[in-house]
């Protein structure tokens, strides 16, 4: 890919700047260097200190190219998710509709941030070449840290796309194309393996750096893709098993937090539970704005970004519980002045049901907006934490992946049954059906909200079955219409507030590319 060059120097000494004031705050690293004087230019490294300020570059440009709902917006294609029916929505709207064009800006925005990171990477990787400092061990921990970052953006890039470059160098190809499927996995592959044997067992709990469970996690996620369309190769479901089981039982550190609610709040963003977390600190310039006020609706009491909202028949489908209770709000708490309640010592002496609010009406996600006495509802900022992967998918993924491979076992119907006790809900065995349709929708509520639904509809072909038809019924009424002075008006609303445009066949699975990337490289076409 091609880059120029000030502008990438100058994004690396934000990203450096930016990311070491965020580590050092969350106290979870100790990095006493002036991040200033790291060497951007490409020359060997020859000490630990200019390594080091590199991957954090790195780590400080993931930070920058995920801060927003745009490295997520592949997301908005599962059912459920979806985001206002006006508005400046029109991106996301694209992707709720299945509709994406090569125009589209979150597209080309995504894009430009990861393939940035890439080639830091790449940078990085090359400065290594030859090197042998005396600090081996730290030496090949970042080295790990860097294939694992790379590999990452990578499978972020495939999941939405399916076909993409791979550009493993810092010189530009201008005849580069597309790699094959089974390259880009094989190439993602490549790079967690390389991580993964350099990595340490465990890190810090929160997991804000990557340990060999980490790396591992991922290659099970990855191997259930691999397995699914449009690869389909049936014997990366053993690998999936085995990798997800090696998690389990490698002593990485990782565990299901007792209450699942805790997941979503401030105080709560480095658990046991994350498998990798992309850290944020708004007060060090680098935070989340994922969460808090876009995922409220607009308008008195709220004034939300109305950009996340939860779909309704999904919401209704939901198995109600203490899973459901951690995953949605369906209604906001008021005090007597009618304002939504951010302080846990007041007592709700009224509430406003999802069905009434103005606008738009759908139930809101508590993933996003978090508890309303959190308080972190009235920003668009937060210091919330993104986990990129938990510890209940890798549980998940051992159960489907166990009953694809025909390896179920008891250890495969425990890791389910976990899930399931947590979210209140009783043990299941074989007489309710197959261990991997069992944990294939038990994954459809554990993580919704999360941005990965789209994904496993696609890997086990089922768009189809989620988005068409009565699963996004437009006849269903859901509540009150609101004229403009915020009356009621006698015409119900019904669902969905983004009906599909665009295809559900397999075709239109993924993304097209941005289109002033194949102008830039034609190749990119073909």
């Amino acid at each position: 890919m091609k880059f120029n060059k000030s502008l990438k120097v100058k994004l690396w000494i934000t990203a450096v700047l930016a990311f070491s004031m965020t580590i050092n705050s969350c106290e979870q690293f100790d990095l006493e260097e002036d991040p200033t004087q790291s060497l951007l230019a490409v020359v060997p490294y020859t000490n630990l200190a200019e390594l080091d300020l590199a991957v954090t570059g790195i780590y400080g440009q993931l930070n920058k190219a995920a801060w927003m709902t745009t490295f997520y917006v592949n997301g908005w294609s599962g059912d459920d998710i979806t985001t206002h029916r006006a508005s400046n929505k029109a991106d996301f709207r694209e992707y709720d509709q299945r509709n994406v064009v090569q125009s589209n800006g979150r597209t080309a925005v995504n894009w430009r941030g990861v393939y940035s990171m890439i080639l830091a990477a790449n940078t990085v990787l090359t400065n290594l070449e030859g090197v042998e400092l005396t600090e081996k061990a730290a030496q090949d921990v970042l080295t790990g840290e860097t294939y694992f970052l790379r590999g990452l953006m990578f499978y972020q890039m495939a999941r939405v796309h399916g076909r993409i470059p791979l550009p493993l160098t810092i010189e530009v190809d201008p005849e580069i194309g597309l790699a094959s499927q089974v390259e880009v996995y094989e190439q993602i592959e490549s790079d967690l393996l390389q991580a993964e044997a350099l990595l340490p067992t465990s890190t810090a709990v929160g997991a804000a750096k990557p340990s060999k469970g980490s790396a591992r996690a991922i290659l099970a996620r990855l191997y259930l893709d691999w397995a699914g369309f449009p690869v389909n190769d049936n014997s990366k479901y053993a690998a999936a098993a085995s990798s997800a089981q090696s998690v389990m039982n490698g002593g990485h550190g990782f565990e299901l937090v007792p209450d699942m609610s805790t997941l979503y709040t401030v105080a709560g963003r480095f658990n046991t539970e994350s498998v990798f977390t992309i850290a944020y600190c708004a007060s060090c310039g680098l935070p989340n704005r994922k969460h808090g006020k876009l995922g409220l609706p607009s308008g008195a009491p709220t004034n939300g970004w109305q950009e996340t909202f939860a779909e309704i028949r999904f919401y209704e489908d939901f198995p109600e519980g203490p899973r459901k209770d951690a995953t949605y709000h369906d209604a906001m708490p008021l005090d007597a002045d009618g304002n939504i309640i951010a302080d846990a010592s007041t007592t709700p002496v009224d509430s406003l049901p999802w069905t009434e609010f103005k606008d738009q009406q759908n139930p809101v996600f508590r993933k996003i907006v978090g508890p309303f006495e959190e308080g972190t509802w009235q920003g668009f900022q937060s210091d919330r934490n993104d986990y990129f992967m938990r510890y209940a998918e890798v549980l998940l993924i051992f159960a489907e992946a166990s009953g694809e491979a025909g390896t179920a076992g008891a250890e495969a119907w425990a890791a389910l049954n976990a899930v399931r006790s947590r979210a209140g809900l009783p043990d299941v065995s074989a007489a309710d059906g197959t261990i991997q349709d069992l944990a294939f929708q038990e994954r459809k509520w554990e993580l919704a909200g999360e941005y990965l639904r789209w994904n496993d509809l696609v890997r086990r072909e089922q768009v189809e079955a989620a988005l068409g038809g009565t699963a996004r019924d437009p006849q269903v009424s859901i509540g009150t219409v609101f004229d403009g002075d915020g009356n009621p008006t006698p015409t119900p609303l019904t669902a969905p507030s983004n009906p599909i445009l665009g295809g559900l066949s397999s075709s239109n699975y993924f993304a097209p590319l941005p289109q002033a990337e194949v102008e830039r490289l034609p190749n990119l076409a073909n």
